[in-house]
């Protein structure tokens, strides 16, 4: 069966409890995931995925230009028993061109941002007529992940005994101070090991004002996932990389500022400070909350 997703990291993560439902559901099938390229290609194994596929590839976009799908496209969705499809569910002509390509398949249609209240984890699995129950992402490891990451960690710190800080995601008005990040480190490097892996929107930050302290970047997905499970608990944003350190089962402390966290918020034992605007919050109350956190 065929899951297309249109989202980011986070999302991905967030819809983690209704792919293992969707595979409970059709026991002996196996799960083929069409999204942003790298997420396919990072779902595979560590999240229930047996193949990837780019939802940028040429069969969609033939899906929108208005007329009969061809012959190829026709081949690549018609070979899938069952879809469902969270991308442009509302567009009436891709549906009705899906739909034709898949011949005579079941296809169904789910709202990417659900309507609704609670979780958005918990409103996917309402979107494919699963129960919300329980939901906590768990992520898979390749050894060659976990063996990545201890390369990365060899001669900075060691397994378990670090604070691994997160500080950037996608949007600015979510993102805490830098400023605020130096200040918390400086304070948490008293009585703990601190590095800082940096994404490619703040990797300028690397030679900057976190310079004093270890930092990695340029990281695949899967060494991120595996540095998170190596740290004794983590510290981060509203962002993908949050939900992902949290999936690999790594207790956090998690800064939101205009988001609703009741809605966002990483699953798993995690900690949410907000404040809106974010940098109203102080590090000594996220170092509160990490203490608070340990002792649980």
């Amino acid at each position: 069966m065929l899951v297309i997703f249109p989202g980011a990291l986070g999302d991905l993560i967030c819809l983690a409890p209704t792919l293992d439902a969707l595979a409970r559901r059709h026991r002996g099938a196996e799960l083929e995931l069409m999204a942003r390229q790298e997420l396919a290609r990072f779902a595979v194994g560590r999240m229930g995925v047996a193949r990837a596929h780019s939802i940028d590839r040429r069969e969609v976009s033939q899906l929108f230009r208005g007329d009969e799908p061809d012959a190829e496209t026709r081949r690549f969705f018609g070979s899938f028993y069952r879809i469902y499809s969270f991308f442009s569910a509302g567009d009436p002509g891709f549906r009705a061109a899906l739909v034709k390509a898949a011949g005579g398949q079941t296809v169904t249609f789910h709202r990417f941002r659900p309507a609704g209240s609670g979780h958005v984890a918990e409103a996917y699995l309402r979107e494919v007529g699963e129960p919300s129950g329980r939901v906590e992402p768990r992520l898979g490891f390749f050894t060659a992940d976990l063996e990545s990451a201890a390369r990365r960690l060899w001669g900075l710190t060691e397994a378990g005994n670090f604070v691994a800080i997160f500080p950037g995601s996608g949007s600015p008005a979510k993102n805490w101070p830098a400023e605020r990040f130096a200040a918390l480190a400086s304070q948490l490097a008293k009585e703990n090991r601190v590095l800082f892996v940096l994404g490619p929107a703040e990797a300028g930050l690397k030679h900057g004002i976190f310079g004093k302290y270890p930092i990695l970047s340029g990281l695949s997905l899967g060494t991120v996932a595996a540095l998170a499970r190596f740290a004794s608990a983590f510290i981060g944003v509203d962002s993908g990389v949050s939900h992902l350190a949290s999936a690999a089962g790594t207790p956090g402390v998690v800064l939101f500022g205009p988001t609703d966290p009741a809605r966002w918020r990483p699953l798993g034992r995690v900690k949410v400070l907000r404040r809106n605007p974010i940098d109203m919050i102080e590090p000594a109350e996220v170092i509160a909350a990490l203490r608070r956190l340990r002792m649980v």
